[in-house]
């Protein structure tokens, strides 16, 4: 009787441990938003408020300067490896918009593509070089400052530009503020953080045995060894 109970509250307690683990692996593998404010850390504020929606619906989401690419793509592809290869998704404003392309470049290198890559009005760097993802780029090529996307050599994602000369309210300076943009990301986002992982295919039912020959069976004749007369 006694053992009865210790094995029962082994159980339970396993049960337990096992139901507690598995939040945080859902965690673990949700994955990471990195957004990059631009010129001066103050004219991207944008960022802040997409970061704040992202982590309310329970996506991982930090803000950084744009000069810091560098660090957080080292940092990135540490922090994905070590949550199961979870997914990296970068979005950036102008200045952080050129600093996005050449992380997901970085990311790219050290055998950690970004997933996903979102920028606002990028002003430099418009080519997206050697690098893996999904880039989704929101820009106007009438304010002054947005441009194009084009792959450059080495490229290996897909690139999808979004012109947006025609919305009049929308300029270099608050187009990453924009809620329905906002949303539009977030959409993006969570198809690839909520991706369920495959389960694994069931292993293949063995083939039954052979049933072994019986010499004295009726119908059956054993097979001779090899030199004895037949």
């Amino acid at each position: 009787m006694k053992s009865g109970l210790r094995f029962a509250k082994a159980l339970l307690a396993a049960f337990v441990v096992i139901c507690a683990a598995q939040p945080a692996l859902a965690q673990q593998n949700r994955g990471h938003v990195y957004l990059l404010r631009g010129l001066a850390n103050v004219f991207s504020l944008g960022m802040d408020d997409l970061a704040a929606k992202m982590n309310a619906r329970g996506i991982p989401a930090t803000v950084h300067e744009y000069g810091q690419w560098q660090q957080l793509a080292d940092a990135a592809a540490a922090e994905s490896r070590a949550s199961g290869n979870a997914p990296i998704v970068i979005v950036g404003h102008s200045l952080g918009a050129d600093a996005a392309v050449e992380m997901a470049e970085r990311l790219t290198a050290l055998g950690a593509p970004p997933k996903l890559v979102v920028t606002f009005d990028p002003v430099g760097v418009t080519q997206v070089g050697r690098s893996l993802g999904y880039f989704v780029n929101y820009y106007q090529s009438t304010n002054g400052y947005g441009k194009r996307l084009t792959a450059g050599p080495g490229f290996r994602g897909n690139i999808v530009n979004r012109n947006l000369d025609a919305i009049g309210s929308i300029d270099h300076f608050n187009i990453e503020k924009a809620p329905r943009l906002h949303e539009e990301v977030i959409s993006q986002v969570r198809s690839i953080t909520n991706k369920p992982k495959p389960k694994p295919k069931p292993a293949a039912p063995a083939a039954p045995a052979a049933p072994a020959s019986d010499p004295s069976a009726p119908g059956t004749q054993a097979a001779a060894k090899p030199g004895a007369p037949g």
